[in-house]
């Protein structure tokens, strides 16, 4: 009875002091993408799991002296050496994380046509299958605005969005468009095939610079992409056909694990047109910053893990 009597007391014990450790352990703050299912499917059996590379940019990171938040998941270069395409330079002190987003700057370098420019690139890498969307906000720019995947080796590209979104006179064709395409590459000599299609820029009508909205990519595996925009999805990209009818990749298509880049620059094939950003808009932060709020990255896994 003695026993008994002491089961029953050492079972009260433990059921209060888990109520006391239960009551005392915090709720997980919901993260900034919970209201936003992810759109893709993961397939029957699976589910998605968050991988740690997400980044809610809900810290302050200072343009010259970004932290350990900031540093654990990023560097604020591109992945190599190359300093960018046309007009473009990146700097490190054109990117930094405020109010909640990361921010992506642009300015003229003093005394010169070209233009400095923010960018920030992935500590480590992703590979299919890989679910990636980022809510942002295009700049008021002909700059491109981006997030993209780029393999170390800068063979092969997926551009999960590419935007211009300058309200100037003769770009509203570009404002009302995202570019939605991927890339595969020889280096040397320089040979570069993408799709040309229609739906490789996708309209409905948005004026984009007008507000945030979701871009992703499902890169379900080499021959497949899927393109989501605001949860729906707007294209589909399959088989040898579109991802890489010259053989660029040898017949393995879009294989090859690949870095995160979020950037803007001033491109070459508009700045030899003469579509270059004035000193005055980049002077004007209502047109030179690019606006990200996060970036999220699920692997489709077993549903009982």
């Amino acid at each position: 009875m003695k026993s008994r009597s002491c089961l029953w007391i050492t079972l009260a014990i433990a059921y209060a002091a888990c109520l006391v450790g239960c009551a005392s352990t915090p709720s997980p703050e919901p993260a900034d993408w919970d209201a936003y299912p992810v759109p893709a499917d993961a397939g029957d059996g699976y589910v998605w799991e968050l991988l740690p590379l997400s980044d809610e940019f809900n810290y302050t990171a200072e343009a010259t002296d970004k932290g350990p938040e900031f540093t654990d998941r990023w560097v604020d270069t591109y992945h190599n050496a190359w300093l960018g395409p046309g007009l473009t330079e990146w700097q490190r002190d054109h990117s930094w994380v405020a109010n909640g987003n990361l921010v992506i700057g642009a300015s003229r370098k003093p005394g010169a046509d070209q233009v400095y420019a923010g960018i920030i690139s992935s500590k480590e890498t992703v590979q299919y299958p890989v679910y990636v969307e980022a809510r942002v906000k295009v700049s008021n720019s002909v700059m491109a605005t981006a997030v993209w995947l780029l393999s170390p080796d800068d063979t092969q590209e997926i551009d999960v969005v590419e935007a211009y979104g300058s309200d100037r006179l003769g770009e509203d064709w570009f404002a009302k468009r995202v570019h939605i395409s991927h890339h595969v590459f020889i280096r040397e000599p320089f040979q570069d095939y993408q799709p040309k299609d229609a739906g490789s820029w996708y309209f409905n009508g948005t004026v984009w610079r007008e507000d945030f909205h979701r871009y992703g990519v499902y890169w379900r595996d080499p021959w497949h992409l899927e393109y989501y925009v605001d949860g729906k999805l707007v294209r589909v990209v399959s088989g040898e056909e579109m991802i890489d009818p010259v053989g660029y990749t040898g017949g393995a298509g879009l294989h090859k694990a690949m870095d995160v880049i979020i950037d803007t620059e001033d491109q070459n094939w508009r700045s030899d047109q003469g579509i270059t950003p004035t000193d005055a808009e980049l002077a004007d932060d209502h047109r030179r910053l690019y606006l990200i709020d996060w970036v999220r990255f699920y692997r489709p896994v077993p549903e009982h893990w």
